[in-house]
Formats: structure tokens, sequence, C-alpha cells
């Protein structure tokens, strides 16, 4: 017995009802189950009284009383019985929860998945923490709800893409890479530099890499180590979520999308449609058309929000996906 079932139980005592006359002609609307917060107002619950009270001309808990009465009669059903201003509660019979173990088990990992959204493609973003650091508790959160919900969406029938963005363009790149060779020559860390212990371990491995590497003139030297450092702090990464289970289609870099031109042709493209204007002295991008909560700035720092608009909704949309 699962919720899908209950609610056909439901709707059917309903129908039953009205061609009684105990209820008259109405549209019966889709029956929701829900967990109650506390085990002990039973398996599942209904507020389908509340629903039909004023189409059916009885308080909510009479009405609510008439289906218990009835559900508690249906094969699989414990008891059912009307709580607080007409909610339903229902419990099943011990049997009848072990028959949805006993077909989950029986259809193996195919159970729970339809095709009510076959034919469309999701790209599914998340984590996209910048390559200048381990992944945190924080991280690991996220790539337990992306990964879940990746998954749920290809369950009901989705092509589902999965991608890392690669935060490896800009300031917290070179604050990256100055801390690295402060640490492998031996000078103070930056004050708003990276301070983390990982520094040192990553300045260690570095220069015994490429021994050679602090006799490089200063600036060569300061792109050296970010781009091994970046190199090693990514790879780790990816090992960490590989041993977390969470597997990524793409891993997209956002240097590239600069190094491509795809940023300054997605801009004129945006302006050329409406989505980017000035006020107050600053170039935004009108991300409100896109579902966002309100424009940003795109002078303001705010590259993810101008990079997402352009890329999710622009490059992407003319590779075919629907987001």
């Amino acid at each position: 017995m699962n919720p899908d079932a209950l609610g056909g139980a439901v709707t059917a005592i309903v129908a039953d009802l009205i061609a009684e006359g105990v209820l008259p002609a109405m549209a019966v609307p889709e029956v929701r189950m829900e967990r109650p917060k506390s085990r002990e107002h039973g398996d599942y619950a209904t507020n389908v009284a509340l629903a039909l009270a004023k189409a059916a001309g009885l308080p909510p808990r009479d009405l609510g009383t008439l289906l218990a009465e009835r559900l508690a009669g249906v094969p699989g059903i414990a008891s059912a019985e009307v709580a607080g201003p007409g909610f339903v509660n229902i419990r099943l019979q011990s049997a009848a929860q072990g028959l949805v173990a006993r077909t989950a088990v029986e259809a193996g990992p195919t159970w729970g998945h339809g095709d009510s959204l076959r034919g469309r493609r999701v790209n599914v973003e998340f984590i996209s923490a910048n390559p200048t650091g381990p992944l945190h508790l924080g991280h690991t959160r996220w790539a337990a709800v992306g990964d879940a919900l990746a998954r749920v969406l290809a369950a009901a029938g989705a092509d589902v893409s999965t991608e890392f963005y690669i935060n490896d363009r800009g300031v917290q790149m070179d604050k990256f890479g100055a801390s690295v060779m402060a640490a492998a020559n031996g000078r103070p860390v930056p004050e708003d530099g990276y301070h983390g212990g990982y520094i040192l371990d990553l300045a260690a491995a570095i220069t015994i890499a490429r021994p050679g590497i602090t006799d490089l003139p200063e600036e060569e030297q300061l792109v050296a180590f970010r781009e091994a450092a970046y190199a090693l702090q990514l790879k780790q990464q990816q090992q960490v979520l590989e041993l977390f289970r969470t597997h990524f289609d793409t891993w997209f870099s956002e240097r590239s999308l600069h190094e491509s031109g795809a940023v300054e042709r997605g801009m004129t493209t945006l302006r050329a449609q409406g989505h980017v204007y000035e006020e107050g002295g600053a170039v935004w991008l009108r991300t409100t058309d896109f579902g966002d909560d309100k424009d940003r700035g795109a002078d303001q720092g705010r590259r993810r929000v101008h990079l997402l608009c352009i890329r999710h909704r622009l490059l992407r949309r003319q590779a075919g996906a629907r987001l």
C-alpha cells in the first residue's frame, strides 16, 4: 500500500458516497497523502475532508469521519481516524508496509522510475567550489543534495547531465597562487591570501616536483605556482568527490568561457535582446528575465551571475538543452 494506492482508495470512497447520494455531485481534487510529522499520528494523513467540506455541505470533521469509517475497511489499512480540524490519519497494516518493501526489492533499480519528464533535458550544476582549497562540510552537503536531485530527475525519465563549474579565473586565483608562492619561499602569506595548513602542503609538493620554480622571476613564479597549485587542488577535489560517489559528467572551466570569447558574444546578444541596461553608472543584467529574484550588476564583481546567465540560458540553449 503506497501513497498512490491510498489516494486511489480515498477517491473511490468519495465516488461511492456521491453515487449513494450521501454526498452531492462534485469534482474531486487530487488526493494528497503526506507523512505526519509525528509517527503517533499514523503512517499517512490527508486533508481531503478539508478540501471537499464546502462542496459537500458538511463540517470537515463530519466528512472526515465518513471517510475514516470506510477507509478502515480497505485491505491493508489497520485504522483511520479524524484529527484536528478534519485531517484523516491512516495507519497501515504491517503486512501492507512489508509488501511495499518487497515490491521495491523485486523491482530492483527500476523501482520508482517513471516517464513524466521523458523528453526533457536537464543540466544540474552543484557544489562548484573554488579550486583554492579542500572541500568542506558545506560542499559535501550540496554533493548529496545535487546528486540526489539528479538521480530523482533521471528516475522520472529526464535526460540529466551533472556539472561542476570550476571557478578558475579571477582575483581569488591570483591570491591563491601568491599564498602558495609565499609559503614556498619562506615568507608570510599575504594578509588577504589563503592561510590554511594545506597551503604549506601544496608549496612543499610543488617545490619537490619543480625544484627550480623558486628561481623564476617573481611574475613567472606567481603564474607557475598558481597553475601548479590549481592542478593539485582540483585533482584533490575530484578524488574526494569520487570517494563520496558523486560523479560529474562535466567539469566546466570558467576560463574557457573567456578564452573562447563566449562571454563577449553572449553580452552582445543579451544587449541586442534588451537584457542589459545601464543605471547609476553601472551595467546591469536583467536576470529577472530568467527567473532571478532581482537584476544583477555586471560590473560589481558578480561574475558568476552573468556567466551563468550567458552560459546556461544562451550557450546551452543553442546546444538544445532545456533547463
